[in-house]
């Protein structure tokens, strides 16, 4: 079965850090590009950083650059986000996805290419 978990949301204080996770079942992440989006109550759904297959270059949102750090596991088949220096604005859900069905090529902070997603995890950031 092809899916994505994603883990490692928790509650933290700004200024703190917290280290995201995206599993792959069923299928090798290295081959595709990795996104890592969230949502917060009523707002958009956000691009925050991806990472290409191939290559390795990466893609952030404007609002975590420097503070967050997207990178590959690939012996354990995994992509993580690692975030520092968070705020409050960072509440929300993350989840991660990959463009599985639809073309691996696809690399972009826009989610409309994307169309296997993980359940995702919740982020708290607060005093």
């Amino acid at each position: 079965q092809v899916q994505i978990v994603d883990f490692g949301g928790n509650l933290a204080q700004p200024g703190g850090s917290l280290r995201l996770s995206c599993a792959g079942s069923g299928f090798t992440l290295a081959y595709y590009a990795i996104c890592w989006f969230r949502q917060a109550p009523g707002k958009e759904r956000e691009g925050v950083s991806c990472i290409n297959n191939g290559d390795g270059s990466t893609l952030y949102a404007d609002s975590v650059k420097g503070r967050f750090t997207i990178s590959r596991d690939n012996a354990k088949n995994t992509v993580v986000l690692q975030m520092n220096s968070l705020k409050p604005e960072d509440t929300a859900v993350y989840r991660c996805a990959a463009p599985y069905y639809g073309g691996r090529d696809y690399f972009s902070l826009d989610p409309k290419g994307y169309d296997l997603w993980g359940q995702g995890t919740q982020v708290t950031v607060s005093s």
